[in-house]
């Protein structure tokens, strides 16, 4: 079995950076993508580079790897050490994140016997990947994308159709990346909340060599509204009232995303007094709730108004300063 270099592969020291590996492995695979690249060994080259990120990026794989030292050179003869990464505390598959495939079966894409035998089936690495290392041709799932989604408070409460606008990278042949306009219909639920996600499976980036495309998506994001605040599924409305509605406890008419509603005032409502609709929010599973935050506000000035509250203070012996 031949020793395998994976720093040299992605053009990088051994001291690299976590970021440094990142960008080497973006550069290379635009170079030898080989859906795109007119180099003859491309997809050769690109299942090296796949390889060698499959263990760079990842900090435990990446640890094991260079426990077996600087002293080797790419294209030695190799046998791992027989207590090699017996120290080590393996994720496994339960990691996450998509892994590469070959056609027609769930193994890993087709990585060397070198692979295979430190972090295949083998090896402490067990259940990381599955299937065997030779089997044949080469496909990976296209990268989840994810864009931000602006819509307004009533379409989250009702729920729409809409044409979303997106900007979406493409390879051309000669390598390069471009960005090209791209629309998209999509079904907003009924009671979306600001910052949840919506998936459109199969609608990020393509796969390559058969692979699957990656899911898009759409965070959603609501707009500032005139009237109501918003906090998960509540909402908040200030409602003004006048004084005599407060103070005698009246019904007044209550905005809602919904249609106004009826609600009665307690006696004696204070200004900033918070009231609740119970269910009056966006709609889920509880529904929110609406909540009404009161502030009195005094009528017009008039001769009239200015006698009405002459004859209150003379009748009533109150004093807000000294109230609690």
């Amino acid at each position: 079995m031949k020793f395998r270099d994976y720093y040299e592969v992605m053009g990088v020291p051994r001291t690299a950076t976590a970021e440094q590996i990142k960008s080497a492995y973006r550069r290379l695979a635009r170079k030898y993508h080989p859906d795109v690249s007119k180099e003859p060994d491309a997809e050769a080259k690109f299942k090296e580079l796949q390889e060698a990120n499959e263990v760079l990026k990842d900090p435990e794989k990446r640890a094991a790897y260079d426990q077996l030292g600087q002293n080797w050179r790419a294209g030695q003869e190799f046998r791992p050490p027989p207590d090699w990464g017996q120290n080590f505390n393996f994720g496994g598959a339960a990691r996450g994140g998509r892994r590469s495939r070959a056609r027609g079966g769930e193994g890993p894409a087709d990585f060397s016997d070198f692979f295979s035998e430190l972090f295949g089936g083998g090896g402490p690495f067990r259940g990381t990947q599955g299937g065997g290392a030779r089997e044949r041709g080469f496909a990976a799932s296209g990268q989840d994308h994810v864009a931000r989604v602006e819509i307004e408070l009533e379409d989250a409460y009702r729920g729409s159709q809409r044409m979303v606008e997106l900007n979406a990278t493409e390879v051309t042949p000669e390598g390069d990346v471009v960005i090209k306009p791209r629309s998209l219909r999509v079904s907003i639920p009924a009671g979306v909340t600001h910052g949840q996600r919506i998936r459109l499976a199969g609608q990020g980036g393509p796969g390559f060599g058969g692979g699957s495309a990656g899911d898009l998506y759409l965070e959603i994001a609501l707009k500032p509204h005139r009237q109501f605040e918003v906090d998960g599924r509540n909402i908040t409305v200030t409602l003004p009232v006048a004084p005599w509605e407060a103070a005698l406890g009246e019904t007044v008419a209550v905005p809602t995303l919904g249609g106004p509603v009826e609600m009665k005032l307690p006696v004696a409502a204070a200004s900033g007094q918070k009231l609740r609709l119970r269910g009056r929010g966006l709609p889920g599973s509880p529904a929110g709730d609406e909540y009404v935050v009161l502030r009195i506000v005094l009528p017009p000035d008039s001769p009239r108004s200015r006698q009405l509250f002459e004859e209150m203070k003379q009748e009533l012996p109150f004093d807000p300063r000294t109230e609690s």
